[in-house]
């Protein structure tokens, strides 16, 4: 019997793609099946984020487009496979990512927006006197 450390509340971060096949409207339905999923393991959703439609880099499986949803969640580490299996196994989700990552405090969150405003400012700027930003 292997030693590990006890298993307790992780911070995971998960980034999916629901098919462009899907109205809007049915794929919030399966995004919601997907929050069902990991509360359902006893995990909790500490933040979501809904990117909406984007255009994907590559056709994936003859799909040009998808609808992008991120959720940041607790969960104890035993359970996380099991999540991990479901989404890969469901044809409702094109691409699937998990990632583990550290707790932000407020300061550092708004930190990360006000760089991120910044840099978007910029890129406004930028773009209004006609020049690209590369």
């Amino acid at each position: 019997m292997s030693k590990t450390k006890a298993s307790g509340m992780n911070r995971y971060e998960i980034m999916f793609i629901v098919p462009n096949k899907f109205t809007e409207d049915e794929a919030k339905t399966i995004i919601d099946r997907v929050e069902k999923m990991i509360t359902a393991a006893e995990g909790k959703i500490a933040y979501s984020e809904y990117w909406g439609k984007k255009k994907l880099a590559y056709e994936i499986k003859h799909n040009a487009y998808g609808y992008y949803q991120l959720y940041q969640f607790d969960l104890n580490g035993k359970d996380l496979a099991k999540i991990d299996t479901d989404l890969r196994l469901s044809h409702e989700i094109l691409r699937h990512q998990i990632l583990k990552v550290t707790v932000k405090t407020p300061e550092e969150l708004a930190k990360a927006k006000a760089s991120r405003e910044k840099l978007e400012a910029k890129k406004e700027e930028e773009k209004k006197k006609g020049r690209s930003p590369h």
